[in-house]
């Protein structure tokens, strides 16, 4: 039996690994073919609607058929600051929960829904309304099933290969008595005592500082409460399909895996690593000055890239040996290295401003554009505060005098790349010639471009960059889709209206709700990533801002600033895990949450210039 088990598990995986394969070729095609479609738009005038379509449908493949991928290679994002501290054994109980009762049901709800939106699409003969585009709609709402499909199979493999691993029976029949013991007490009337809307996020909240992966925990929750309470029931997910449907159709959203992808591309090229060298050369005889062109080359690689753990991982294992080797202050070192990687996130293009975009309602776009000045500003007090603390304490970062300097040719040939890349993407963005989507192709097509310039193209390289980027982009498109279910049953329940009658009635005051407002983001950004932040905690305060008549764009930029900060804050920035994994035993964990202390400080003094200067943002609108 375990044989037979375990052999049906490897063959779950190899089909889920070819079906990412082919997310992977689908997503390479989707990049060339938007570039295509706006070369010959914009140069030639020859738009097609049915191109348009292909992109979509390429789109959405790319993601749908990743998910289960994902998760066979466990990067379906999870609140790990007890997980990681749990034994092997009980991290295998909590993956074998996570998969058996939030997953599994997850995945066949979504496919028995999903079944009749096809369904009713293949009836109905659906095509598309416009001319010239692509007929048979029921095949693209099938992919719906089909993902949901392949994720069923992979939670069933998953709990195979974690259950042969603690051997204990007893435990999924306590398991099981337990959850249906859950289910009857809560169709007591105590279930009441509490708004049901609050309930549903404090079990969101239990279940993610437990370990349980953060999109089928928000999809979990909304199935639950959608089951026990007495006004609802499960036919509420009839419109999941649709809503994924509607996420699918997202062209704003397409540009999400294709700036993951470029900024991967340049990860593996020489050409950020060349940078930070030459960069680091040329400002390293100035006091403070290594830590200096840090800031600096994290300004270009996030206008670059806008990829947080590239960055970080790459400054620390090629800069902070060299920083300590001559004499830098380990904290000044690590939270130069941490902050200077995390700009990506405030500087366009940004992956967290496209996700705001999308769901406030905004053009990223002028998102972008907004962007360049609050990203300027902390850049600038980033510079200021190691210039003053090095002028100050004058052992923590001295003048280096390093081996070689680099000629003003390979100065120009470091710079000039990056930078034709940002003018490239950045430029077409604000000059109007060019939707984000578009230019986050042509960023794709111009780092390849540039790698085999470089000579550090390789079919492998491309092999790595578009499996990393399906697997990222499946697990953001997860939370997206497991944050639908949630705010289904949430706003059916009240909590909407609840969140927005406690600030536009109980507060009344603008100034007070922004308070609160940004430290309740503040204070989440220590336990939760800024992907579930983006997309269950910002939805609830886009009528109220509406309400107290306050500029959308403004407090999008706000959201932004703030999180940044999620990246550096212990004990969940992300920022920390990826700059202790690469520098290892070269610093020490207090070193680093010492050393992100004061950039956290001057992020939240950024945050506060901004709040009373709210020009700055306009300045480049």
């Amino acid at each position: 039996m375990q044989k037979a088990l375990l052999k049906l598990s490897y063959y779950i995986d190899n089909l889920n690994r070819a079906s990412a394969s082919i997310s992977a070729i689908l997503l390479f095609f989707l990049a060339f073919l938007v570039f295509f479609d706006a070369f010959m738009r914009y140069l030639f005038q020859e738009g097609s609607i049915t191109l348009q379509e292909l992109e979509w449908h390429l789109f959405d493949l790319s993601f749908l058929l990743a998910l289960a991928y994902t998760l066979k290679h466990d990067k379906h994002v999870r609140v790990d600051i007890f997980f990681e501290k749990f034994s092997q054994k009980t991290k295998e109980y909590i993956n074998i929960l996570d998969n058996l009762f939030l997953i599994i049901p997850f995945s066949m709800l979504i496919a028995y829904f999903g079944y009749d939106f096809a369904m009713q699409s293949f009836l109905q003969k659906e095509a598309s309304s416009d001319p010239g585009g692509l007929c048979c709609r029921y095949i693209i709402k099938s992919a719906i099933i089909l993902g949901a499909f392949l994720l069923f199979l992979q939670a069933v493999s998953e709990i195979i290969k974690s259950y042969q691993k603690i051997q204990n029976p007893k435990f999924l029949f306590f398991s099981f008595a337990v959850f249906v013991a859950i289910l009857f007490l809560l169709n007591f009337d105590f279930y009441y005592l509490l708004e049901p809307s609050i309930l549903m996020f404090l079990l969101s909240l239990v279940l993610l500082m437990s370990g349980f992966r953060v999109a089928f925990a928000f999809g979990f929750v909304g199935i639950l409460f959608a089951f026990i309470d007495y006004d609802l029931s499960l036919e509420i997910f009839k419109m999941l399909p649709m809503r994924i449907y509607g996420i699918m159709q997202n062209f704003t959203l397409m540009a999400v895996p294709l700036f993951i992808l470029m900024g991967l591309i340049l990860e593996k090229s020489d050409l950020a690593k060349n940078l930070l060298e030459n960069l680091g050369a040329v400002f390293g005889e100035i006091r403070g000055g290594l830590a200096a062109s840090i800031v600096i080359v994290g300004a270009i690689l996030a206008a670059a890239t806008g990829i947080v753990g590239a960055s970080v991982v790459m400054m620390s294992i090629i800069s902070l040996p060299i920083m300590l080797k001559y004499g830098y202050d380990k904290s000044l070192a690590t939270g130069t290295i941490a902050a200077s990687g995390t700009l990506g996130q405030i500087i366009p293009p940004s992956i967290v401003l496209i996700i705001l975009g999308d769901v406030m309602s905004i053009s990223v776009g002028d998102l972008f554009k907004a962007a360049v000045v609050p990203g300027l500003l902390l850049v600038t007090l980033y510079l200021l505060y190691i210039f003053l603390y090095s002028n100050i304490k004058k052992d923590a970062a001295p003048p280096v005098k390093l081996e070689r300097k680099p000629s003003k040719k390979e100065l120009i040939v470091s710079i000039i790349p990056p930078f034709i890349l940002i003018f490239a993407v950045l430029g077409s963005i604000f000059a109007g010639i060019a939707t984000p989507t578009e230019s986050a192709a042509m960023g794709v097509v111009g780092a390849l471009i540039l790698t085999i310039f470089n000579k550090s193209f390789s079919f492998s390289m491309l092999k790595y960059v578009t499996v990393e980027t399906v697997k990222l982009s499946a697990m953001i498109f997860a939370i997206l889709i497991g944050a639908t279910a949630f705010s289904l049953v949430f706003n059916e329940l009240g909590g909407g209206e609840l969140v927005h009658n406690f600030f536009s009635q109980d507060i009344g005051d603008k100034w007070l709700f922004i308070f609160i407002a940004m430290a309740a983001i503040f204070l989440l950004g220590f336990f939760v990533d800024f992907v579930e932040i983006s997309f269950i905690v910002v939805p609830l305060f886009v009528p109220i801002i509406h309400t107290f008549g306050i500029d959308p764009i403004w407090f999008a930029i706000l959201i932004a600033m703030n999180l940044q900060a999620s990246f550096l804050t212990p004990p969940f920035g992300f920022a920390l895990f990826y700059l202790k994994g690469a520098a290892g035993k070269l610093v020490s964990t207090k070193d680093i949450y010492k050393g992100v202390v004061p950039f956290i400080l001057i992020q939240l003094l950024a945050l506060l210039i901004l709040i009373l200067f709210p020009q700055l943002v306009k300045l480049t609108l």
